[in-house]
């Protein structure tokens, strides 16, 4: 079975955070010294987006996938909301399973995806300063290109497209969703793979024939706007505590070329002088980074280097 179609069984487990808990799954170590990762999704995501890839390093790893406040099963954990939010939870998570700056665990490091990589940058370069050990960034946490004047409502809609759409519909049944999803441009192609399903279903909310999405638009709205305009949030990775490894697809959101990212826009950012190495992940796009093989491989890859490099 290919690492996209492979799905372990998490643990579901909370972790007491500012206003409530926060929901997340778990993916146990074979041996107690294994390293934490802490893998964080994108803007609309939620932890079953990162089953392909926690697959691959459980056992290994001890490994740890939140659903971000005002998604999936954290949806009523209140605002306000806001990359720092994010930040704040993500220290508590790394408190709650015993990281500290002497190594509680073998290492630690920290991956997010999209917006996530931008949450974790920020907590690595503030609150979880001393607790974070190893940085992977998936197709995201750089800067993305923002024309000046552009509201930031209209960006949004533009990033993210069908995944903004759905916040405004309602389902009769898990078929109907998979339709929507089916025509989704880089979604569609991974809708039948049992992990990609998992992670649609984890999404959802309410009873059929009334069945939505559980993302806050809200969230959705104040995070965003942090990701495209906040200075802190957008500096990040001019200040972290350990060197960082950015893996780049070659298509966009909607599997457009140019991606999120290119060498050239990545040449100009300096990012050899912030300790960032980018790397491109071929044949990849915004999605498939998280669930076709060379992605998976890539990804857990970039984690066991960051995990040994801090040995």
């Amino acid at each position: 079975m290919s690492p996209a179609e492979d799905v372990v069984t998490p643990e579901e487990i909370r972790i007491p955070v500012e206003g409530g808990e926060l929901a997340a799954l778990y993916w146990a170590a074979d041996a107690p010294a294994a390293p934490l990762v802490v893998l964080v999704h994108g803007i609309t995501g939620n932890a079953m987006a990162w089953a392909p890839i926690a697959a691959a390093l459980a056992g290994g790893c001890e490994v740890v996938a939140p659903d971000l406040r005002g998604r999936a099963r954290s949806a009523g954990l209140p605002g306000p909301y806001g990359l720092s939010a994010h930040a704040a939870d993500l220290t508590a998570l790394l408190e709650r399973f015993g990281a500290d700056a002497e190594g509680g665990a073998d290492a630690t490091v920290l991956v997010g995806h999209s917006m996530g990589g931008f949450v974790t940058a920020l907590a690595a370069a503030g609150s979880a300063r001393d607790l974070v050990h190893g940085l992977v960034l998936v197709d995201g946490g750089l800067p993305f290109a923002v024309p000046p004047a552009a509201d930031t409502d209209d960006m949004l809609a533009v990033f993210l497209g069908p995944s903004l759409e759905r916040l405004d519909l309602t389902f009769p049944d898990l078929p109907a969703v998979r339709s929507f999803w089916s025509g989704h441009p880089a979604v569609g192609p991974w809708v039948d793979h049992p992990a990609v399903a998992a992670f649609l279903a984890r999404d959802l909310t309410g009873e059929a024939p009334e069945l939505r999405s559980a993302v806050v638009y809200e969230a959705v709205r104040v995070d965003g706007a942090d990701m495209l305009r906040n200075e802190a949030v957008l500096e990040a990775t001019t200040d972290l505590p350990v060197p960082a490894t950015l893996l780049w697809a070659t298509r966009g959101m909607q599997g457009q070329v140019p991606g999120l990212y290119d060498e050239v826009r990545l040449a100009g950012m300096g990012l050899q002088d912030a300790h960032v190495t980018a790397r491109e992940v071929p044949g990849t796009d915004h999605w498939s980074i998280l669930w076709s093989d060379q992605g998976v491989q890539a990804v857990t890859a970039a984690v066991r280097e960051a995990a040994e490099r801090s040995r």
